[in-house]
């Protein structure tokens, strides 16, 4: 998967939309320093969230939702599970990587 520079929240919808039903790693700051790191399929893409379907412990699963412009704030980083490389450029950060 190539990485995507994206600054606006119809790209990354529009991205994640063809990517339905690919494996991918969600990295999610849920603030005060906790972070989660999972590995998910993801489900659905509707207008205003995403939903990607985590594993668990235990080989259990569930289903997390995301906002895009989470995706777009870098709130929410989404990985290649192969090559750990960023799906998305949070913006923002662009400018420092030029």
């Amino acid at each position: 998967m190539e990485e995507m520079e994206v600054n606006h929240v119809a790209e990354i919808q529009e991205k994640l939309t063809g990517m339905v039903g690919d494996r991918v790693k969600v990295k999610a700051n849920m603030g005060r320093t906790r972070v989660i790191e999972r590995m998910g399929i993801i489900k659905n893409v509707h207008p205003a969230v995403f939903i990607i379907e985590v594993d668990e412990r235990r080989g259990r699963k569930s289903r997390q939702s995301y906002q895009y412009v989470d995706v777009l704030t870098g709130t929410v980083e989404l990985f290649d599970p192969e090559t750990g490389e960023h799906i998305f450029t949070p913006f923002g950060t662009q400018l420092e990587e030029h």
